[in-house]
């Protein structure tokens, strides 16, 4: 099915990635649901695609809870009549630190990251395997590859091993799950680093993945490398990253960010 009359599903799209793939997905003729929880971004990227109103639809929605995803699921049924793509945006960071973690920040973590996700997927499913067609894209990182961002490695790590699964279960339906693996791309979440690629070449990667779909797709190239070793040198990333000096360093930024925001 070309990309043109497809209907696509964008969970966390009022985020930078989020936007970026919504606009994507309408630069290819899709007709896409923009599903974000109600604020000011929601409301800023319902303003920008109004003029593509006969192609949109708002759906303010709370991944963390299913009655809001079953909603969504209904609400894009009744207007488009079937779902062709579902895009796991939706995302949120932690400390890099387990320790540093308090047990709400564990929680919100696991329930955007990993069962905002799973929800949306067991959503779909159904309506995609009686279409028998069908296309899911998760965000997941880099750091599902290599563990050092404490619970936020564990989500996605999570994540990646539920987009195997379903991918593998669902395939003699003719319905693709992708993962797309960003590394640090230019998003609220990394306000601090300067230099990097935008979140198009994530929401680039989200469209590739819908027309010619692959197990996975870390994005940009230049983390492909530092992953291989990763994956094949554990022991040395475990001395590097096990040195109190490096640890110190990459949680000098967010204890100084949590102190700055209790002050």
């Amino acid at each position: 099915m070309p990309d043109s009359g497809r209907v696509a599903i964008v969970a966390g799209a009022s985020g930078g990635i989020g936007s970026a793939t919504v606009r994507a997905f309408l630069a290819n003729g899709m007709s896409v649901v923009i599903a974000a929880p109600q604020d000011a971004l929601l409301d800023a990227i319902a303003r920008e695609t109004e003029p593509l109103r006969e192609r949109v639809l708002v759906v303010p929605a709370d991944i963390t809870r299913r009655a809001d995803v079953d909603e969504l699921v209904a609400r894009t049924l009744v207007r488009f009549g079937r779902i062709d793509v579902l895009a796991n945006v939706a995302g949120i960071g932690s400390s890099p630190s387990f320790c540093d973690s308090t047990d709400e920040e564990i929680e919100r973590v696991l329930a955007v990251n990993l069962l905002g996700a799973a929800r949306l997927m067991h959503a779909v499913l159904p309506v995609m395997k009686a279409q028998r067609r069908g296309a899911i894209v998760n965000v997941g990182s880099v750091a599902g590859e290599a563990a050092v961002m404490g619970i936020y490695s564990a989500s996605k790590f999570g994540l990646r091993g539920l987009n195997d699964s379903v991918r593998r279960e669902v395939r003699s339906f003719n319905i693709s799950v992708t993962l797309v693996e960003p590394g640090f791309v230019r998003t609220p979440m990394n306000p601090a680093m300067s230099n990097l690629p935008g979140p198009e070449i994530v929401a680039d990667a989200i469209v590739a993945a819908v027309t010619r779909p692959r197990r996975a797709h870390i994005v940009p190239g230049r983390y492909r490398l530092p992953v291989f070793l990763v994956k094949t040198f554990p022991g040395f990333v475990d001395l590097v990253f096990g040195d109190a000096r490096v640890q110190r360093r990459l949680n000098r930024d967010a204890r100084a960010a949590r102190e700055k925001a209790m002050t």
